[in-house]
Parts: structure tokens; C-alpha cells; sequence
């Protein structure tokens, strides 16, 4: 068999249209459609991507039968220590079966990794947050750090300025690289076993129970403070703050984590943002027609008006009139090319 016809095979095997099967290596559709008529030819970080997704050897895939459930090497091998070429395994219809690895789906876009990162960039962004402002606290109020009054406003400000930046370190990149990935991967096939999903239950649960330990932790020491010391204000405040600060940060990670195995929801978010760069795309497309289009009608205009006497019956001005006209009906046709596009 070719390329072209394993590669056919594999995805029919796996009932997977050639939209989902292009969004799971990053590429487009009429990539996979080249691909599969021989026009085009993957690179090898495809193929090897395509490899690790149907569970097949790069010879089977390239060269070889992917129907056949033992690879080339394993056959060679059985021939010179047997004698013998081991028989195929034959389904009903006379065809041999799927390779066993491709039944279960993989991580082949790095899915899991990325939002292990993302989750624990935005949970320690969080805390860094609402740490700075802890910190900060005790420079303020009756109780805080002895510090003069100007300097103690200047250290409240600086630590929660560098709470900020700090967050932001990790908000930014984050979100960029989130951004990235589901521009590149706006489809990723559910991988993740039920294991898995009791696993990140557990998670969840424990990074609730502590998060909100911590929490009622902050809030009975600052009752306390307040009853016992009469204190309600500096360090005792700050400290609260601080508290408050790592059970925000466990409930935030134990709910992202969570939320990591839902990928239904993802690919729908992934979809949105890509129809959303779509008609932003096709917005600007039809921006940058209309202002040529009036850039036109105005030098039409304007040369009928000073080299043509205003133009036939002193009718210069139908040149924007022309041009705004020309303008709606572009507006229509990207507008409904847009919508055509994001209802495939």
C-alpha cells in the first residue's frame, strides 16, 4: 500500500474526518486532502506525529501495509529464527485488523504538558498577588513595621507593585502561549482514561480541602487577633493577607486542573477563538478593500473636478457615491464568505 492509502485507511479506521485529523497535527485541511490525492507529501515531524497518533511503524506508514498487525522488523526476525512467515491475522471481511496501540488515543499535540504549565503559571500569578498586598500591609496601620509614615506608603506601594510585575511574569507568557497552542492545536482528540479523571478528581479535592483550610485558618487567627490582642490592623492583617494567599492560589490550581481533562471544552473554546481570528481576518480584508476603493472614487473624483470640468453635467461627486456602493457590496460578500467559512 502507499502513503496516501494508509494514511486513508487509518483515519477511516478511526471514523476521523480529515478537519479533525488536520487539526491534530496543525496543519490545514487541504493539507491532509493533498496528502491523501499524492499531490503533496508530509514533512517527517508529521509523519512521525502520525506515527505516535495510529500507533503504526514510519515503514508501515510509508512503505509498508498498515493492516498488517506485525511490523517488518518482527517479520524478518520470526522468518530467520522460525523458517516460516507468520501467518496475518484476518478480520471477517478478509482484511486485517488495526495495529492494537492506535485504539487508544495519544498526547501527540503536547496537550496535557501545556496545560500543567498554564495552570500552574496562573495559580502562582494569583498568589503572588495577594501575597504583595500582605506584604505591603505591614507597613500600614497602627500596628504595622516602625517606619516612618512616608516611607511606610512608599514600602505598602512597592510591595504591591512588585506583587503585580510578579504576577504579570506569569499572567503574560502564559497567556500567550495558551493562545499559541490553540491557534496551532484548535482540535485535540480526548486522551485522558478514567484513571486519569479520578486522578485529577483527587486533586481537586485535596486542593479544595487545603485551600479552604487555609483560609479558615486566616479568618479564625484574625478573629482572634482582633478579640484576644485587639488588634485589627497591621501584621496581623498582613499575615491573613498572606494566608489568604496560598488558599486562593490551591483552590485556583485544583480547579484548573480539573478543568484540564474537560477537552470537549476546549476544542469549543478552541473553535470560537478560531472563528474569532476568522472574521477579524476578514474584517480587515474588507477594511483594506474599501479604503481602496475610496482612495479611487477620491482620485476619480478630484480629477473630474479639475481636469474635466467637474465631469459630465458637473456629476464629480457620484465618484464616492460609486465608491460607498462598491464598498457595501464588499462588505456583504466577506461578511457572508466569513460566515460561510465558520459554519464548516
Amino acid at each position: 500500500m502507499s502513503f496516501r492509502d494508509n494514511l486513508q485507511y487509518l483515519r477511516a479506521q478511526r471514523n476521523m474526518t480529515q478537519e479533525q485529523l488536520a487539526m491534530l497535527l496543525g496543519v490545514s485541511r487541504q493539507a491532509i486532502s493533498k496528502w491523501e490525492s499524492d499531490k503533496a507529501y508530509p514533512e517527517m515531524d508529521k509523519l512521525l506525529m502520525i506515527c505516535d497518533l495510529f500507533g503504526v511503524t514510519l515503514d508501515d506508514l510509508v512503505i509498508g501495509d498498515v493492516r498488517t498487525p506485525v511490523t517488518h522488523a518482527e517479520t524478518a526476525h520470526r522468518e530467520d529464527t522460525d523458517g516460516a512467515r507468520p501467518p496475518k491475522a484476518v478480520t471477517g471481511a478478509g482484511m486485517p485488523p488495526l495495529p492494537e496501540p492506535s485504539a487508544l488515543p495519544q498526547d501527540i499535540t503536547g496537550y496535557d504538558e501545556h496545560m500543567r504549565s498554564f495552570d500552574r503559571r496562573i495559580s502562582t500569578g494569583m498568589f503572588a498577588v495577594i501575597f504583595g498586598v500582605g506584604v505591603g500591609l505591614l507597613f500600614t496601620g497602627e500596628h504595622a513595621l516602625p517606619v516612618s509614615p512616608s516611607f511606610g506608603d512608599f514600602l505598602v506601594f512597592l510591595c504591591v507593585a512588585i506583587g503585580v510585575l510578579v504576577a504579570l511574569a506569569f499572567f503574560i507568557p502564559a497567556g500567550l502561549d495558551h493562545a499559541e497552542f490553540m491557534r496551532r492545536h484548535p482540535f485535540v482528540e480526548d486522551f485522558y482514561t478514567r484513571e486519569d479523571r479520578q486522578q485529577a478528581m483527587r486533586t481537586l479535592t485535596i486542593s479544595l480541602i487545603f485551600g479552604i483550610g487555609l483560609i479558615l485558618i486566616a479568618l479564625a487567627f484574625l478573629i482572634l487577633a482582633d478579640s484576644a490582642l485587639h488588634i485589627d490592623e497591621g501584621w496581623p492583617t498582613a499575615l491573613f493577607m498572606m494566608i489568604i494567599a496560598g488558599g486562593v492560589a490551591a483552590c485556583t490550581f485544583g480547579g484548573m486542573n480539573y478543568a484540564r481533562i474537560d477537552v470537549a471544552a476546549y476544542n469549543k473554546e478552541a473553535v470560537r477563538e478560531e472563528r474569532s481570528r476568522h472574521m477579524d481576518t476578514m474584517e480587515g480584508l474588507n477594511g483594506a478593500i474599501c479604503g481602496t476603493i475610496m482612495i479611487l472614487a477620491t482620485i476619480a473624483g478630484l480629477s473630474m473636478l479639475f481636469f474635466f470640468d467637474g465631469g459630465p453635467n458637473g456629476m464629480f461627486w457620484m465618484s464616492w457615491v460609486i465608491g460607498g456602493l462598491l464598498c457595501g457590496i464588499s462588505s456583504i460578500v466577506t461578511n457572508a464568505i466569513a460566515e460561510r467559512d465558520t459554519k464548516r
